[in-house]
C-alpha cells in the first residue's frame, strides 16, 4: 500500500472530493461502469485514509475550477493506493499519485505533500551508490562541511579558462566544483573539451597533495547519451557526474544509476515549476524520496537566505527530509546552494546540527573581493568556527573571512 498526503481545496465537502480523487486515480471514472464490481473495487480502489480540515486562504482557485468559491474548503487528505495497481515502479507510481488529479475540475487546489512507500520500492531500486560516506571518502574529507562551488560565469569560459579557474580553486583547498546546469554539451565548450581541460589539473593536484577534489561534469542529455557521457568522464579519471533530475526524468536517473561508477550529483533545475505554487504540484518532501530511490548521491535542497522563493523554514525542512533515512538507508548528501556565503554558516549549522552537507557558494566564492581562493578560505573558516560554536568576525578572524563579511554581510548568527 502507498499512502499519499495532499493539500486540497474544493467547494465540495472535503470527504466527497477526497473520494473523487481516490476514484479517478484508481478504478473510478465520472460514472459507475458495469465491470467496476464490488470485488474489483475491494482489490484495486484507492481509499481515503484521513481528512483534516484546515483554515482557508485567500488564494484564488485554479483555472477551470467549478463550484462556488464562497463555499470553498481547504484540508489535508491522505489516500491509500494498492501497490498492485502499479507495482514498485516510480514512473507508474507517479501516474497514480501525481497524474491527472491536478486536472480534476472539482479541485480548486491540489498538491502532493508527502509519500509513505512500502519496502517493495527499496527491493527494486538500489538508491545511491555512494551517499555521504562514499562522497567523503572520494573527497578525502572525513569530517567537517564539504565546501564546493559552481563554475561562474555559468557559460562563456573556454575550456582553457575553465582549467585555469579550477587550478585556482583546488589550490585554495576546495572540495568540490560543479558545472552550472546551463553548461551542458554546447559547441562553445563541449563536454569532451571540458573533460580534457579539467581532469589533468585535478590529477596534477592529486599527485602533489594526495587528495583529488571532485568535479561534477554536467552530463545531462537525451537518455540515449547518458551512458556515453558518463563513460567519457570516467575513462578520463573523473569522479563525479551531474544530472538534472527533472530534465532527464526520474527514469533517466535510474537508468544512469544502473550504469554509473561514480557519484551522481542530482541538480533540481525545474523544481520550481513543480512546487513553487502552494496550490498545485509536488512538494519537496515527496519529490526527494523519488530522486533518492532513483539513485542520486547528492541532491540540491537550496540554502537559507537564498535568492530563490523558498523561506528558511522550507529550506531547513528540505535538508531534514534528505537526511532522514529512507527504508533505513538511501543516504544522500544535501546540497546547499543559492546565495550562500561564509556568513550563513553559523545560522545554518545551528539549525541543522550537522556538517554532513555539501555547501556550494558561487558568488560567495567567485565574488570575494580578494579572489576565488579567498572565497574558499572564508567558507572553510566560517564552517569550522560554526562547528566549534565560535562567533565570526572576532579578533582572530582571517583577512579572507573579514573581507567576506564586509562584502556580503551581515553574518547570520
Amino acid at each position: 500500500m502507498v499512502r499519499a498526503t495532499y493539500l486540497v481545496e474544493s467547494s465540495m465537502p472535503l470527504e466527497r472530493v477526497a473520494e473523487v480523487l481516490a476514484g479517478e486515480q484508481s478504478t473510478g471514472t465520472f460514472v459507475r461502469v458495469a465491470r467496476e464490481t464490488a470485488d474489483l473495487r475491494a482489490r484495486f480502489a484507492a481509499r481515503v485514509h484521513a481528512v483534516e480540515e484546515l483554515p482557508r486562504t485567500d488564494d484564488p482557485p485554479l483555472p477551470g475550477t467549478v463550484g462556488d468559491p464562497a463555499e470553498r474548503r481547504r484540508g489535508r487528505v491522505v489516500v491509500e493506493f494498492p501497490l498492485a495497481n502499479f507495482g514498485p515502479s516510480v514512473p507508474n507510481l507517479l501516474a497514480a499519485v501525481a497524474g491527472n488529479l491536478f486536472e480534476i475540475k472539482e479541485l480548486g487546489a491540489v498538491k502532493l505533500l508527502d509519500l509513505d512507500l512500502p519496502d517493495a520500492f527499496a527491493e527494486r531500486y538500489p538508491g545511491p551508490a555512494f551517499g555521504v560516506a562514499g562522497t567523503r571518502r572520494l573527497l578525502g574529507r572525513p569530517q567537517g562541511a564539504m565546501i564546493g562551488t559552481i563554475v561562474k560565469p555559468s557559460i562563456g569560459l573556454s575550456p582553457d579558462e575553465l582549467a585555469e579557474l579550477v587550478g585556482e580553486l583546488v589550490a585554495a583547498g576546495v572540495d568540490f566544483i560543479k558545472d552550472d546546469e546551463l553548461q551542458g554539451n554546447g559547441p562553445h565548450a563541449p563536454l569532451e573539451a571540458r573533460v580534457r581541460a579539467v581532469l589533468p589539473v585535478l590529477h596534477e593536484h592529486a599527485d602533489r597533495t594526495g587528495v583529488m577534489p571532485m568535479y561534477a561534469f554536467n552530463i545531462t542529455d537525451d537518455i540515449g547519451r547518458l551512458e556515453a557521457n558518463h563513460d567519457l568522464v570516467v575513462s578520463a579519471g573523473g569522479t563525479c557526474v551531474m544530472a538534472c533530475v527533472n530534465l532527464v526524468g526520474l527514469a533517466g536517473v535510474e537508468f544512469l544509476r544502473r550504469h554509473a561508477e561514480v557519484p551522481i550529483h542530482g541538480h533540481r533545475a525545474g523544481f520550481g515549476a513543480l512546487s513553487r505554487s502552494a496550490q498545485v504540484g509536488i512538494a519537496f518532501r515527496a519529490w526527494q524520496q523519488l530522486a533518492r530511490l532513483s539513485g542520486v548521491d547528492h541532491l540540491h535542497t537550496n540554502g537559507i537566505s537564498n535568492k530563490f522563493y523558498e523561506s528558511d523554514e522550507q529550506v531547513l525542512d528540505s535538508i531534514r527530509a534528505v537526511r532522514e533515512p529512507l527504508f533505513g538507508g538511501f543516504s544522500t548528501v544535501p546540497v546547499l546552494s543559492s546565495g550562500q556565503w561564509a556568513g550563513l554558516a553559523p545560522a545554518t549549522y545551528r539549525a541543522i546540527g550537522t556538517t554532513d552537507v555539501l555547501v556550494l557558494a558561487g558568488g560567495g566564492i567567485h565574488g570575494h573581493p580578494d579572489g576565488s581562493a579567498a572565497g574558499v578560505a572564508s567558507m572553510r573558516e566560517a564552517w569550522a568556527a560554526a562547528e566549534r560554536g565560535e562567533p565570526l568576525g572576532g579578533p582572530g578572524c582571517s583577512p579572507a573571512l573579514r573581507r567576506a563579511i564586509e562584502t556580503f554581510g551581515p553574518v547570520r548568527a
